[in-house]
């Protein structure tokens, strides 16, 4: 049985689908360094090893400093949560990335970002009805991972309403979660129930 608080998604480990290719592992068959790096994450907002956490733990330290950097840009980003959560969006449908569209689509409406919102991004459609802010960091965060750059026009006006320090953290959010993408996407990790449809196709 998986250890409480290790992952919430599993009753047993024969639950697990075989496509899953780094799946959940029992808290007492980790190395004394790998929980030490499970526990960090236990122990701080998350409250569980899911997700992401859950291939990682096979690279401890790696892990623990990937955990701190979201940490920050999850829950203390220049540009507040409600944007941040936005941004985390557009990265999971870009990567297709089911695991953190279900995490973060039910946090995302807590944070006021809206039903059509969420449902134009899934179809990869620009939302109608955004506030400007949440324009700017959408448009901001298509083209960089659609360009692979940020045009001046998008780049000056993100800059003029976030500053660079929002400006920073938000490259950052759009780093930290192409990096867990391609870490699940990798792994197989298995998507966790959710109220959230899953991304189309």
């Amino acid at each position: 049985m998986i250890e409480p608080g290790i992952s919430s998604m599993y009753r047993h480990l024969e639950d697990i689908p075989m496509t899953d290719r780094l799946p959940p592992i029992a808290f007492e068959r980790l190395s004394a360094t790998q929980q030490v790096a499970a526990q960090e994450v236990i122990s701080g907002p998350r409250g569980a090893l899911y997700g992401p956490f859950v291939p990682l733990v096979r690279s401890p330290e790696l892990m623990s400093a990937a955990q701190k950097m979201g940490e920050y840009l999850r829950y203390r980003s220049a540009i507040g949560t409600r944007l941040s959560e936005l941004a985390i969006l557009v990265t999971a449908r870009q990567w297709n990335q089911q695991v953190e569209w279900a995490i973060h689509v039910p946090i995302a409406q807590q944070n006021d970002i809206s039903p059509d919102t969420i449902s134009a991004i899934a179809l990869r459609q620009r939302p109608t009805k955004m506030t400007e802010d949440e324009a700017l960091v959408h448009d901001f965060c298509v083209e960089l991972h659609t360009q692979k750059q940020v045009g001046d026009g998008t780049y000056f006006a993100a800059l003029a309403r976030f500053g660079e320090h929002g400006v920073v953290d938000l490259i950052g959010i759009n780093g930290y979660y192409t990096f867990l993408a391609m870490v699940m996407n990798t792994a197989q990790t298995t998507v966790p129930v959710s109220p959230a449809k899953p991304l189309p196709e």
